[in-house]
């Protein structure tokens, strides 16, 4: 199941009986504001129980073109968002685990 942004504010306007464009604009805000704090230096967001966002530079590195494996292709260092999940979350998706 995918839940989309649209999913979000429809069902939290189900359930508390605002209007979907008030729920909208806070969610939009929300995630803006979780956007705004990882696009500054050393950028973090802890949500508790739920996870941590955080910005991890990858390293420069060399790679390789599958039609021409002899070709050596750099690829620069780059920032990236990691995400690491909250204890709760772990255990609620540990719960999807197959049995044997």
């Amino acid at each position: 199941m995918t839940l989309t942004k649209r999913d979000l504010v429809m069902r939290i306007s189900e359930e508390t009986g605002l209007v979907q464009t008030q729920v909208f604009d806070v969610v939009q805000k929300t995630l803006d504001y979780i956007a705004e704090a990882l696009a500054t230096e050393g950028g973090k967001v802890e949500l508790r129980n739920f996870g941590v966002f955080e910005v991890k530079i990858r390293k420069a590195r060399v790679g390789r073109n599958p039609n021409k494996p002899d070709t050596d292709v750099p690829i620069p260092a780059r920032a990236t968002v990691k995400f690491k999940a909250g204890k709760e979350m772990r255990a609620e998706v540990l719960k999807l685990t197959p049995k044997k």
